[in-house]
């Protein structure tokens, strides 16, 4: 059990050691981390899992977004003169879709109740836990950026700001009315979240917030369960999530450097790879697959996304040549949104089912808009959508926007092979990129988890919204010169520091016995 704070491992592996299921230890999880991550996560946003069904010897996606209200009017919010969906406010809310997704993957795969599986976020929410210092931090970042937006008297202020005053690290934090939410989620079931006195609860606080959401678009949110999407990456098998998840534009950049020659293992360590053309091309490579992002990628149900075109090998090959092996190219403007805050927790049980879960609110604390009596943080998922009608992403009623999230896992073999590596990330647009990087060190560098993890990564991304994505965070751990050889290259190298979490926090779990020969033994 793998998840981004120790309090949310601790419930995980609880709940594995009574028998629970893979998908039970994952729901108890990223329940308690809706508690002690709240700016990162909550019950207010989507979730995309990946499960390893080992009796089955099967491997399904369950897509856990939801969509825009279907009284979403575009043409209204144009007429207000904006070009983009503000990323804070009622217009940036779209149906909270991750407690379905518990609901559909614990009544398919569940050993335990919900009581027990939500008790350890309902104690901590209830009773309390230690302020730490990213918390903290969050909660002083966004205040402005929310009071800003929505004023200072707000759900928000009430529930993340209470004593008016900066929190101080290691104070108790208690969440009373989310846990009485959570509490009513383990009673009276997960689909109460959509139809009952909490979900009219929701509508009524939406309504008045001036969201679109209505109840019957609450009652109407249902799961996609799916088959996921796949490449091979010089013989490993490479799975992640179908669109509107971003796992196609991490395959589409596996396909593109697979293209180019890499260095030999050796160059690959715990510091990180020492050769700079290795990284340059894993750069234009992104580059290249996000341009694909921005013209295909959304609801598969509203647009072509042209999955084909972007698994292609031949594509991939067609655009690998375009790559300058020496200098840096300068992409179009980007025309989604860049940002976002995640979790991403793996969890694998004794009888070898797995789950690689990513959870989200988007932006910290998302769309800011809090209802104090629930304790639900509203996600801004609907800010990626676009105003322009011609957009493949463009907003439209019901419709689910494109997601930066994506779960992966990778394979050794063909279908019906058990899995080598659980591996997600979080790190809104970085994370198809730092999920090519972690391939990468896997198979070219035959890193084990540990090393792999622990190595400095990179994030190309714009300088702001809807700029040329062109500037490269690179952590300062990266062998001597290799930065310095970039900037040469012409890459605009973006200030960073030392485990910076905009190149994502990764998490994976190696599957003993996986995974490809390692010819140095």
């Amino acid at each position: 059990m793998v998840a981004p704070h120790h309090l949310a491992t601790a419930a995980g592996l609880a709940i594995l050691r009574r028998g629970g299921h893979a998908v039970d230890a994952a729901i108890a999880a990223n329940a308690v981390l809706c508690v002690v991550m709240p700016d990162a996560c909550g019950i207010g946003g989507d979730a995309f899992w990946l499960i390893w069904d080992e009796s089955a010897r099967r491997e399904l996606a369950l897509n856990g977004s939801g969509a825009s209200a279907a009284g979403t009017d575009a043409n209204a919010l144009r007429a207000q003169g904006l070009t983009m969906i503000p990323p804070r406010g009622p217009a940036s809310i779209t149906v909270p879709g991750a407690v379905r997704s518990w609901g559909d993957a614990h009544a398919r795969f569940g050993r335990l109740s919900r009581d027990e599986i939500l008790a350890p976020a309902i104690e901590l929410a209830g009773s309390g836990f230690a302020a730490w210092d990213g918390l903290i931090a969050a909660v002083e970042e966004a205040t402005p950026e929310v009071t800003a937006a929505l004023g200072s008297k707000t759900g928000f202020a009430s529930v993340y700001g209470p004593h008016a005053r900066k929190w101080r690290l290691g104070e108790r934090l208690t969440f009373p009315a989310l846990a009485k939410t959570l509490e009513s989620l383990a009673t009276e079931g997960f689909d109460s979240f959509y139809a009952g006195d909490l979900a009219e609860r929701q509508a009524k606080v939406l309504r008045e917030a001036g969201s679109a959401i209505t109840l019957d678009d609450l009652r109407t949110h249902r799961s996609i369960w799916t088959e996921p999407i796949e490449i091979t990456y010089r013989g490993i098998r490479v799975t992640t999530h179908a669109p509107n998840s971003s796992g196609a534009v991490a395959l589409e950049i596996l396909n593109i450097l697979e293209r180019c020659e890499p260095p030999p293992a050796s160059a690959f360590s715990r510091a990180g790879v020492d050769d700079a053309r290795w990284i340059h091309c894993g750069v234009e490579s992104s580059k290249l697959a996000m341009r694909d992002r921005n013209a295909y990628l959304s609801d598969p149900a509203f647009a072509d996304v042209r999955l084909d075109l972007l698994l292609s090998k031949d594509h991939a090959a067609e655009l690998a040549k375009s790559i300058d092996p020496t200098r840096a190219s300068r992409p179009e403007s980007a025309s989604s949104r860049s940002g976002g805050g995640t979790v991403y927790l793996a969890v694998v049980d004794g009888d070898g089912n797995a789950v690689s879960l990513i959870q989200s609110l988007y932006f910290r604390f998302g769309s800011g808009i809090v209802d104090p009596i629930t304790g639900i943080t509203y996600q801004n998922r609907g800010c990626y959508f676009s105003l322009d009608p011609a957009h493949a992403n463009a907003l439209r009623p019901g419709k689910r926007t494109l997601h930066t999230l994506l779960p992966g896992m990778l394979f050794r073999d063909g279908p019906g092979s058990r899995p080598w590596i659980v591996v997600g990330s979080m790190g809104g647009d970085a994370q198809p990129q730092v999920y090519a990087q972690l391939v990468s060190a896997f198979v070219d560098g035959h890193l084990d988890v540990a090393e792999a993890l622990q190595a400095p990564r990179w994030f190309i991304r714009p300088p702001s919204h809807f700029q040329p994505p062109v500037e490269v965070l690179a952590e300062p751990r990266f062998p001597p010169g290799v930065l310095d050889r970039l900037g040469q290259m012409g890459h605009p190298m973006g200030p960073t520091q030392a485990f910076d979490e905009r190149v994502g926090h990764a998490h994976a779990i190696e599957l003993v016995g996986g995974g490809p020969a390692d010819p140095a033994g």
